[in-house]
């Protein structure tokens, strides 16, 4: 595709003669206008075999041709101008468009939740104006100037696709309404009209009560006694009124996490197996040098970043866990990337820890805690939620003492931790009080047979219940 760069000159301010020349092809990106000067601009065009020369004059903002004959071999492939995901400018620069973002690779369109701002606001550059809600992620849709927001093209509630427009902004706040205050659109009505309108409410409330005094008794029957309650059969069900009630759509996030739920239990050979493991040495080692790995490492350390080590073992020691069935074939992974179940306001979140065996315990600990703030603040990319090949999830911090996860699609398994709690266990022929945790193994039995889901989660509690096995790998 061949490229012309078209530049436009004014001549003279009285008499406008304008000419275009053929300049050499350039490759540029995408078809654009760029103002250079108040008289003169370029103008870079897509699809233009060949342009010799032409020349028009502009009287009084028209213009005619006078050679239009001159044009030679003209021809456009494609549009002119093309849409891009950009904020679009008028004639005089001053209203822009906001527009949704390109918001990933695997997503088409979203859901306008909500507006932060109201027409009439002044917004900074990047500054959020509303939010969208997609299948895995919310993305923010920020203003691309800073200026006045004049109006909403969308609604809440709307399906967006990137590009779509949001909202127009006026650089210089002209031609914006400034949205009323309550003070001033509640006027006070003057003072004649207040007295009228309380001469008159009192007739207009007394009037229907002479007339039912008036009203002779009708010759209808009187009552003898209380009206019969009506009876209810035993086939009418007693139904709470609908006023106690309240429906609300449900979320993308949520609808997302339910359908890919439900996918996992119709496709999927569900299977579950427990054990227990003693976390007295594993609490000890976090007891013991907590304060020196906060001062090395600025983090603190926890007992998922043990966990994440003892999977890690338990899959390089089982690698069927760590594959997976597509179709007729089973995908074993030589790479391990840890999935962390986060539980956020808006749902649930998965973020991924990748390449998990190459990491020590800092490393695995600034990663969860980076994670898990941009879970919870909504910032978290849709790169880092994808893929995964194993799951973890800490139903502990909750309360949980057992439970039965549900794998993450495509993973073939999911770990679940949870609730520590202090119970008498038999040690060295003495019981004693003992820091309990129950874990579960959730597995794709089409895979998984049950040696090998015990044999791993028999692995997490050997390295869980003595760490230094990690140290002399056995």
């Amino acid at each position: 595709m061949i490229w012309e760069i078209i530049r436009r000159k004014v001549a003279s301010p009285k008499t406008l003669g304008e000419a275009v020349q053929r300049i050499r092809p350039s490759v540029l990106s995408g078809a654009r206008c760029y103002r250079t000067t108040r008289k003169e601009a370029l103008l870079a065009g897509k699809g233009f075999e060949h342009v010799q020369s032409s020349s028009y004059h502009t009287f009084l903002g028209g213009h005619a041709h006078s050679k239009p004959r001159e044009v030679t071999t003209l021809f456009q492939a494609e549009p002119f101008v093309r849409l891009r995901n950009r904020s679009f400018s008028s004639d005089n620069g001053d209203l822009v468009e906001a527009v949704v973002p390109f918001m990933g690779e695997s997503i088409t369109d979203g859901t306008l939740a909500n507006f932060l701002k109201k027409p009439g606001d002044r917004v900074a550059v990047d500054e959020p104006i509303a939010q969208i809600e997609t299948d895995k992620v919310t993305i923010d849709v920020v203003s691309p100037e800073a200026g006045i927001i004049q109006k909403f093209v969308a609604k809440e509630g709307d399906t967006v696709e990137p590009g779509t427009k949001i909202a127009v902004i006026s650089k210089s706040g002209e031609g914006v309404t400034q949205a009323p205050s309550e003070k001033v659109a509640a006027h006070p009505p003057p003072p004649e009209q207040e007295e009228s309108a309380e001469k008159q409410i009192p007739k207009a409330e007394t009037a229907p009560i002479k007339e039912k005094i008036k009203e002779p008794s009708p010759s209808q029957p009187k009552a003898k006694g209380p009206s019969p309650a009506p009876k209810h059969t035993a086939s009418e069900p007693q139904l709470p009124p609908k006023d106690r009630e309240r429906r609300v759509p449900m979320t993308r996030l949520r609808k997302r996490v339910a359908t890919r739920l439900k996918d996992s239990q119709n496709t999927f050979a569900l299977l579950s197996t427990f054990n227990e493991v003693d976390m007295t040495n594993l609490m000890k080692l976090r007891s013991d040098y907590k304060d020196a790995f906060v001062e090395k490492h600025g983090v603190k350390l926890g007992l998922m970043s043990g966990f994440v080590k003892a999977a890690v073992t338990a899959l390089q020691s089982q690698p069927v866990v760590n594959a997976v069935i597509d179709g007729d074939d089973i995908i074993y992974r030589d790479y391990i990337d840890i999935s962390i179940a986060v539980g956020t306001p808006k749902g649930l979140v998965v973020p991924v820890i990748r390449n998990s065996e190459k990491m020590n315990f800092a490393d695995i600990e600034k990663e969860i805690n980076t994670l898990a703030k941009k879970a919870n603040d909504g910032s978290i990319s849709i790169d880092e939620m994808a893929g995964g090949t194993f799951t973890i999830s800490n139903g502990g911090v909750y309360g949980s003492l057992l439970s039965t996860p549900i794998i993450n699609p495509p993973q073939s398994a999911i770990l679940g931790m949870h609730s520590i709690v202090s119970r008498p266990m038999v040690v060295g022929g003495n019981i004693v009080p003992r820091p309990m945790m129950y874990i579960a193994l959730t597995y794709d039995h089409r895979l998984i047979d049950g040696r090998e889901a015990v044999f791993f989660l028999r692995r997490i509690k050997d390295v869980v219940e003595d760490p230094r096995r990690l140290l002399l790998d056995i």
